[in-house]
């Protein structure tokens, strides 16, 4: 059962998340993007940028913020998805403008941290 509501609760911040994102210009191309290498919550488009979006949600500060939780490993995969998600949907990976965001929503606040890290890989 635990399990089921953690995922609940991940689809309404993502979803808030998303909503967000519209609310402020963005372009929705696709949600919760899974490949066998991970898993991208958010993919949207907003002046020429393709950006590939995390959302995290912290209840309390006692295990850090939100964005703390995207460590280098998660930060890799999302990375490695991104490149894949790029050359199956015939995007130039060495051309097309790309930024990596984190959504981090807590208790009181959605906040939007944009070029929250680079690029983690190879083409």
């Amino acid at each position: 059962m635990e399990r089921y509501n953690t995922r609940k609760k991940g689809k309404e911040y993502e979803d808030m998340a998303a909503l967000y994102l519209k609310d402020t210009g963005y372009r929705i191309f696709a949600r919760n993007y899974r490949i066998a290498a991970g898993e991208i919550d958010l993919i949207v488009g907003k002046d020429g940028y393709l950006i590939f979006v995390e959302v995290k949600y912290r209840s309390n500060s006692r295990h850090g913020s939100p964005e703390s939780a995207v460590t280098s490993a998660k930060q890799r995969q999302i990375s490695k998805v991104a490149v894949y998600y790029m050359k199956r949907y015939g995007y130039d990976p060495y051309n097309t403008p790309v930024r990596f965001d984190v959504i981090a929503v807590t208790e009181n606040e959605i906040r939007h941290i944009k070029d929250a890290f680079p690029y983690q890989g190879y083409y």
